[in-house]
């Protein structure tokens, strides 16, 4: 199993993966991709103007038929068409540097189409702000069906994600199936929260993963005593450390171990590994709410998990590919063997024999999505058959 390579770089290749492992379709994405091949060469910063028309300008169409079909009624087949037009367009503002032309509007346009998609196609999946010490955490909520109170999984971003894309991994789906509800965040320094509120990354996950569970604890539909927390990328950090300082977690996943994201960056200023966005240091230096490479490198000197696991006393799994270019499988070895406390521990790599390999399965989401999933409804008392 490989991840589908259509760039001559990886950054670009990794976008379309993402693209299409959350329901892209192959005929437009090549339609998209064809005429900026080239444009890829100069380097995975240089071209991303040109992947931002071309991707633009296929939402655009898309949003375009879907009114067709709305005018004839056909609310379901406006919704599909809308889902995927919301995808191109988050999909071509994540690409973009802070503060390139055009990617404030792209992002307005986005949210506008996936939620107009959620009213339409009557999609699982409710709106929720979520207070915080300062701004709110904004959220959507899938529930389980049928009658509660229901186990439910908080679900962060990595470093670039949005809660749009965690939805669109389809394991808010996968464990809706088994009985438990999902609540997708845009925990600070991430999605809404960075981009419209100006909100910085905390290392200290606990304090705003503590804020969901507050939320959580308020629905009538959820079983508080069955909270429990995962993360994708980098959200393989912030899951771990909130699930040790928060005790009313009950279960926890990583999907992706960042255990020492840290040093991972000491790394890549030698460039060693891959990057996942264009305009890395740009853009971490703007998630992190610093200055300069000093203040970055200043304020995520916390983010490393070594001394902390020993803390986690509920079930915990590590989810991660075998041949990840981002983040050293080592890392999953040093985050299982940490976990000395843990009642039930669990490691899982994804090998070429599955699939699932690349970084938290870019090539292949079916096998860690539902390795969670059956994780959680273990762990929380949902259902697996």
């Amino acid at each position: 199993m490989a991840l589908f390579e259509y760039f001559p770089n990886y950054i670009w290749n990794l976008s379309v993966a993402i693209a299409m492992e959350s329901g892209g379709r192959i005929g437009e994405i090549v339609d998209m991709c064809q005429p900026i091949r080239d444009a890829a060469a100069s380097g995975a910063d240089a071209g991303t103007p040109q992947f931002m028309s071309q991707w633009v300008a296929m939402g655009d169409k898309l949003i375009e038929l879907a009114g067709e079909d709305e005018a004839k009624g056909r609310a379901i087949s406006a919704s599909n068409k809308l889902e995927r037009a919301a995808l191109y367009l988050f999909t071509a503002e994540r690409m973009q540097g802070h503060g390139h032309p055009g990617r404030q509007a792209t992002y307005a346009k986005a949210r506008e189409t996936f939620d107009r998609s959620t009213v339409l196609g009557k999609i699982n999946r409710e709106r929720a702000e979520i207070p915080l010490e300062k701004g709110t955490m904004p959220a959507l909520f899938t529930r389980a069906p049928g009658e509660g109170p229901h186990p439910v999984v908080v679900y962060c971003n990595g470093l670039d994600s949005c809660k749009e894309l965690l939805y669109w991994s389809r394991l808010p789906e996968a464990l809706a199936r088994r009985g438990v509800s999902t609540l997708c965040v845009d925990q600070p320094g991430s999605g809404e929260a960075l981009r419209l509120q100006d909100l910085p990354v905390d290392p200290h996950s606990e304090s705003w993963a503590s804020k969901a569970v507050d939320w959580l604890e308020q629905q009538a539909d959820v079983d508080p005593k069955r909270i429990g927390m995962t993360g994708i990328s980098l959200g393989g950090h912030f899951a771990p450390r909130a699930v040790a300082y928060e005790p009313r977690f009950a279960s926890g996943a990583a999907w992706g171990a960042n255990h020492n994201w840290r040093e991972v960056q000491d790394r890549r200023l030698q460039r060693e590994g891959e990057n996942p966005v264009p305009h890395y240091w740009a853009h971490v230096m703007w998630a992190f709410g610093a200055k300069n490479m000093d203040e970055f490198l200043e304020k995520s000197k916390g983010m490393n998990l070594n001394g902390h696991m020993d803390r986690i006393r509920v079930p915990f799994l590590v989810a991660h590919g075998a041949q990840d270019r981002q983040i050293s499988v080592s890392y999953a070895e040093d985050l299982y063997e940490q976990l000395e406390n843990s009642p039930r521990r669990e490691k899982v790599i994804f090998t070429a024999r599955e699939g699932g390999v690349e970084h938290v399965g870019a090539d292949n989401m079916s096998y860690g999505r539902d390795c969670i999933a059956d994780w959680f409804a273990e762990t929380l008392g949902g259902r697996t058959a």
